[in-house]
């Protein structure tokens, strides 16, 4: 009877084995199938990087071009503005004033009094 046992014991953990091996071979199956695509991908990428290369040194090249002028042309744009800038005549100031105007005050006409 021991006998019979220790070989349902083995069977079983044979067959539990195999099911796990199955499932992970499944598993790998779709891993491998999955960096297939982003292997493909990333050589699609690659194609393009290689035309966009001399573009992009190109474009590097410019903008060096560009940022070393970028100090004069700030000093032409501060002349410009400068020179575009209105300048009231000097003179006599007024004072100050607010931007919505005086206010009246309502108690003075409650009293009865009328301002010049």
């Amino acid at each position: 009877m021991m006998v019979v046992l220790t070989v349902v014991d083995i069977v079983l953990l044979t067959a539990a084995l195999a099911g796990y091996l199955y499932w992970v071979g499944s598993l790998l199956g779709r891993i491998a199938a999955n960096l297939e695509d982003c292997a493909e991908k990333v050589r699609e990428i690659n194609s393009h990087a290689e035309l966009i290369g001399p573009g992009v040194e190109h474009i590097n090249r410019t903008g060096g071009v560009v940022a070393g002028a970028l100090p004069l042309l700030y000093g032409m744009a501060e002349d410009i503005v400068i020179g575009a800038t209105y300048q009231p005549p000097v003179g006599e100031r007024e004072p100050a004033r607010p931007a919505s105007g005086t206010r009246r005050s309502r108690l003075h006409e409650m009293v009865g009094f009328v301002p010049r």
